[in-house]
């Protein structure tokens, strides 16, 4: 499968997508607090999607096939050592010093928006802010190498430089990807890559970048859900998401929310 270069059409139902992506978590943002659970925060979403953004939810029910259940819920909610793809729920509540990752993607007119964003609740941890914040520099500056001529490669060279010189490691066996119509299209957006590899960046293409970074190992196993990726070592983990477009000159964050500015600024 190629990559989906976009017409200026689809580019701009990308954008509301995007734009829409990033609402959702603007709007949770002060309902993530000790004492609720991530299946409230599930619902309290869904509701918001569905009933007032007219958007569908992409996760729910994503990935079934014969002897695997799709995915339960409409949000990802990844808390602590959770990589990715955490499924809500309502048997713990979240506590001070809790890093939760909560991953959004939407569809609305057929095209979708996924972007996520860390939360830490109550007063954080000096070591769970600091794998917080290298984990968004690491994103900006995968961010910061997107221009037409540039390579794939250097996405991911420079967020695992990034993240290597803080003595965290980064996950590969998840990845960013191409996005669209699909959710899932091609490339895959290593994090962990050597510059000047893999696709050459072209004008309309429309990937996500989200590293996921971990303050131990690198290795991750998966949950008896067939979902839920946690690291191997259990030590804690931390993912930001943007969707980027590729622009004639650099780059355009499609899910960047009102008032969001780069750390690297």
């Amino acid at each position: 499968m190629s990559v989906i270069i976009k017409t200026p059409e689809q580019i701009e139902k990308m954008r509301i997508a995007g734009r829409l992506a990033g609402e959702v978590l603007t709007m949770i943002a002060p309902h993530v607090k000790e004492g609720i659970t991530t299946g409230e925060l599930d619902r309290i979403c869904h509701d918001y999607m569905v009933n007032v953004q007219k958007t569908i939810p992409a996760p729910l029910n994503y990935g079934a096939a014969p002897g695997r259940p799709g995915f339960p819920k409409s949000i990802c909610t990844s808390l602590n050592d959770v990589v990715c793809h955490g499924i809500p729920s309502d048997k713990k509540k979240l506590k001070k010093g809790d890093a939760l990752n909560i991953d959004i993607t939407v569809i609305k007119d057929g095209y979708h928006g996924d972007t996520s964003q860390m939360f830490i609740i109550g007063e954080p941890q000096e070591h769970m802010e600091r794998l917080v914040d290298v984990t968004r520099e690491c994103m900006y500056l995968g961010i910061q190498q997107v221009r037409p001529g540039a390579y794939l490669g250097d996405i991911g060279a420079a967020i695992a430089k990034h993240a290597h010189s803080n003595h965290y490691s980064v996950v590969e066996e998840y990845c960013g990807h191409g996005i669209g119509e699909g959710f899932h299209e091609e490339p895959q957006v290593t994090h962990n890559s050597i510059a000047g590899t893999g696709v050459k960046l072209q004008e309309g293409m429309i990937f996500t970048i989200e590293p996921m970074i971990n303050a131990g190992r690198k290795e991750t196993k998966l949950k008896g859900d067939g979902w839920t990726a946690v690291t191997k070592d259990r030590r804690p983990s931390a993912q930001w998401e943007h969707t980027i477009l590729v622009t004639k000159d650099g780059y355009e964050i499609l899910t960047l929310r009102e008032g969001e500015t780069s750390p690297l600024a």
